[in-house]
C-alpha cells in the first residue's frame, strides 16, 4: 500500500515541475522579445549611427592595405542589417530573462517587480558597469588586445562582481561583507588587458558617446527585462491559480 500511494504524489510533483519549466520558458521568451525589440529600436537611433560612422574611418585606414583579409559574410545595409541587429538584441534579452529567472528561483526570491528590478540593476552592475570600467564598449577601428584575454577577464570580472554583490547584500557577517567587497575590487586590481599602443581610427568623441550609450542601453535592457519578467510571471501565476480554483469548485 505504501508503494502504491507514492505514484500519485510523484505524478503531481512531475506535473508541477513541468508547469514551472513551461512558465520559465514562456516568461523568458515573452519578456526577452518585448525588451529586445524596445532596445533594438533605441539602438537604431543611438549606437548604430556611431558604428556606421566608425566603420567609415576604419575602411579608410585599411583601404590600401594589401594584406587585409577578405571579410566574411555581413548583412547588407538597410533592412537586412537592422533585422540582424534586432534579432541579436532579442536573443540577448531572452538570455538575460532566462538567467534572471533562474537566479531568482535558486535564491528563493519572490518574482515581483521591485525585487526583480533590484536583481536586474545588480546584473547590470556586474556585467555592464564593472566590466566597462576595465573594458569599455568599443567601436570598430579601436585599438584592441587579444580577444581570448579580454573574454577571460570579462567573464572573471562579471562573476566576481556578481558574487561580491550577493555576499554584500544578502549576508550579515561583517567578514562576509568585507570578502564581498574584495571580490568586487579584485578584477580591477588585477587589471584588464590593455593594448600596447592605444591607437584608434575613431575620434575620441565618437568613442565616448558610444561607450556611454552602450552602457545606458545595457542598463535599460536588464531593468526592462526584469520588470517584464516579474509582470508576466505574476500574470501567469494568477491565471494558473484561478484555473486551479475553478477546477476545485
Amino acid at each position: 500500500m505504501t508503494r502504491a500511494t507514492r505514484f500519485p504524489f510523484r505524478a503531481i510533483e512531475r506535473a508541477a515541475a513541468q508547469r514551472v519549466i513551461s512558465r520559465v520558458l514562456i516568461v523568458g521568451l515573452l519578456a526577452g522579445l518585448v525588451a529586445g525589440l524596445a532596445v533594438a529600436a533605441l539602438q537604431h537611433v543611438t549606437t548604430t549611427p556611431l558604428i556606421k560612422a566608425a566603420e567609415v574611418y576604419e575602411a579608410a585606414q585599411h583601404k590600401h592595405e594589401a594584406s587585409a583579409e577578405p571579410a566574411g559574410w555581413e548583412p547588407a545595409e538597410g533592412f537586412e542589417r537592422a533585422a540582424a541587429t534586432s534579432v541579436a538584441t532579442v536573443v540577448t534579452s531572452v538570455g538575460y530573462a532566462l538567467v534572471l529567472i533562474a537566479l531568482l528561483l535558486v535564491a528563493n526570491e519572490p518574482i515581483k517587480p521591485k525585487r526583480a528590478m533590484v536583481w536586474g540593476v545588480c546584473a547590470f552592475l556586474a556585467t555592464g558597469l564593472a566590466t566597462g570600467l576595465g573594458l569599455a564598449p568599443q567601436l570598430p577601428g579601436a585599438a584592441e588586445t587579444d580577444l581570448v584575454a579580454r573574454q577571460l577577464w570579462w567573464i572573471g570580472a562579471a562573476a566576481s562582481t556578481g558574487a561580491g554583490l550577493y555576499v554584500v547584500l544578502r549576508l550579515e557577517s561583517i567578514f562576509a561583507k568585507l570578502a564581498g567587497v574584495a571580490l568586487i575590487v579584485a578584477p580591477h586590481i588585477i587589471g584588464a588587458p590593455q593594448p600596447a599602443a592605444p591607437e584608434s581610427t575613431v575620434p575620441a568623441e565618437f568613442a565616448a558617446r558610444f561607450a556611454a550609450a552602450s552602457l545606458a542601453l545595457h542598463a535599460l535592457t536588464w531593468i526592462l527585462t526584469a520588470l517584464l519578467v516579474a509582470v508576466i510571471w505574476r500574470f501567469l501565476a494568477e491565471r494558473d491559480l484561478s484555473a486551479a480554483q475553478q477546477n476545485v469548485s
